[in-house]
């Protein structure tokens, strides 16, 4: 028996923005974090995720982790999206053990840390019930670490970076 899989550009969506909100949960959760509000906002993440992946809009999705009590920002996590999509590149995974190492690297966050998740993209995307606009915090005071490719489908990918105090 032969079998043939065949791979389009809206499944490397799916696959991709599924595991940007997957990754997201692991960071929080791993940082000593309640992850329930990102998991209540799963489905309008994911929507605006995956459409403005697949309109080719969206820049970045930023996982910002704040001081409730100041505002300011403790740290700051970046999915950046790379859209060299190519149907022969024929990979796909998720390099979860370097993020985790990342996130043992930036430690715990302090119990009274709240988040929420950004995205920027270029102009002319469409609309998405749900999301607003926002201004992101200062990274003033911070040095961005890189990790690289941690998400990859068919070459459309996500590269993650983080900022920590310097």
């Amino acid at each position: 028996m032969s079998a043939v899989a065949v791979y389009s550009y809206t499944q490397s969506v799916v696959y991709v923005a599924d595991n940007i909100l997957k990754s997201l949960k692991d960071i929080i959760r791993h940082s000593g974090l309640d992850p329930s509000k990102l998991v209540g906002d799963w489905e309008v993440l994911l929507r605006g995720i995956s459409t403005w992946i697949e309109s080719r809009h969206l820049e970045a999705v930023k996982l910002e982790i704040y001081d409730p009590r100041t505002d300011a920002l403790i740290t700051r996590w970046d999915v950046a999206i790379s859209y060299s999509w190519d149907i022969s590149a024929g990979t796909f995974w998720t390099d979860t053990e370097q993020l985790k190492y990342a996130i043992r690297k930036a430690g715990l966050m302090p119990s009274q840390a709240s988040y929420r998740v950004v995205a920027s993209y270029k102009q002319g995307r469409p609309d998405v019930t749900g999301w607003s606009s926002c201004t992101l915090r200062s990274t003033a005071g911070m040095v961005q670490q890189s990790l690289g490719t941690t998400i990859e489908h068919n070459g459309l990918g996500a590269n993650t970076t983080y900022w920590r105090k310097l």
